[in-house]
């Protein structure tokens, strides 16, 4: 059977940037995690597709051969040869491993700590053979959301780990400090795989942010869309709006336009590991109607009759004259 494209696999295009398909490996490499689908093979199936195409793409030179002689140039030897580790050679969770660039060089450590060295693939660090025994490192992705992001929370995580020549069920409490952002890792260590001769490996837990329904987050800033009422856009209001720790009033001036920015000073998620916190940006859009009835209508062509000229119209018209005037 003839192999899939990696292109097309990572959904990117042959010209792809290696940021544009480090971005696309990591989507797909998130959504089909094995510790995310824990036993669906098919997903785990996906997962191993996603890291060889991966593994092959974001090296410069391996891609290359690839790009000129199609999967025959995967191994490096375009005119037949071994199998080959699809993973690039040598044990997993070394040189070639796409969790090494993905989850190592793309996402830093929130305390620290080496990289990690490949989840539930990696078969531990490369050794000499006096070199202890080291198990390998493990990963579980725990989704919070943004409220629990800003304030902090405890979290209980169940997961599978090897204890020696046995499987075993671990549950243990993690602590998420507030401010956490999106796919930064909390390092447990020593709470990875356990070898019968030698030391533990490690376990990170990848915080996966989930998506809110009004707020964004940028840096440590959140930002608020606020549709307000055109009338109440021209008259002036008082607006309540939800924040990540409660609730906050705002006074929408009179003439207020759409696009203006409101800043609640430290209202936004705290300093990881620092002092202070970001701020609520409350972004005003304003809100007009599509119909409006004949007695509206009477009032508003009346309002128009009298209406001056607002300022964002009146700085158009006057750009709007220099452009054509240099056009003459």
């Amino acid at each position: 059977m003839s192999k899939k494209d990696f292109y097309q696999m990572l959904g990117v295009s042959r010209t792809a940037t290696q940021d544009e398909i480090k971005k696309a490996y990591r989507k797909l490499a998130m959504q089909y995690h094995p510790d995310k689908n824990p036993g669906n093979k098919k997903a785990e199936d996906k997962f191993k597709e996603f890291s060889e195409a991966y593994e092959i793409l974001s090296d410069e030179k391996k891609r290359q051969n690839y790009d000129q002689f199609g999967h025959a140039g995967v191994n490096g030897n375009p005119f037949g040869g071994g199998a080959g580790n699809p993973f690039g050679g040598g044990p997993r969770g070394g040189p070639g491993d796409p969790f090494q660039d993905i989850f190592g060089d793309g996402f830093g450590d929130i305390f620290g700590g080496q990289a990690g060295r490949g989840g539930t693939y990696n078969s531990g660090r490369a050794r000499g053979p006096r070199a202890p025994v080291r198990g390998s490192d493990l990963r579980y992705t725990l989704t919070i959301t943004f409220e629990e992001a800003a304030t902090g929370c405890e979290k209980m995580v169940s997961f599978m780990r090897q204890v020696g020549a046995k499987e075993e069920s671990a549950k243990l409490s993690v602590t998420v400090p507030a401010g956490v952002k999106e796919s930064q890792r909390l390092k447990l260590s020593g709470e990875g795989d356990k070898p019968a001769n030698g030391t533990a490996g490690d376990l990170y837990v990848i915080v996966d942010l989930q998506d809110h329904l009004l707020f964004k987050r940028e840096e440590n800033d959140v930002i608020l869309d606020l549709p307000v009422h055109y009338t109440d856009a021209i008259l002036g209001t008082t607006a309540e709006i939800p924040t990540l720790f409660g609730k906050a009033e705002i006074k929408v001036p009179a003439g207020t336009h759409s696009g203006q920015v409101f800043r609640l000073k430290g209202k936004g998620f705290p300093r990881l590991g620092g002092s202070g916190a970001g701020d609520m940006l409350v972004r005003v859009s304003i809100d007009t109607p599509m119909k409006v009835n004949s007695r509206q209508k009477e009032i508003l062509e009346e309002l128009h009759r009298y209406t001056e000229e607002t300022p964002l119209v009146h700085s158009y018209q006057e750009k709007l004259q220099t452009v054509l005037r240099g056009r003459k």
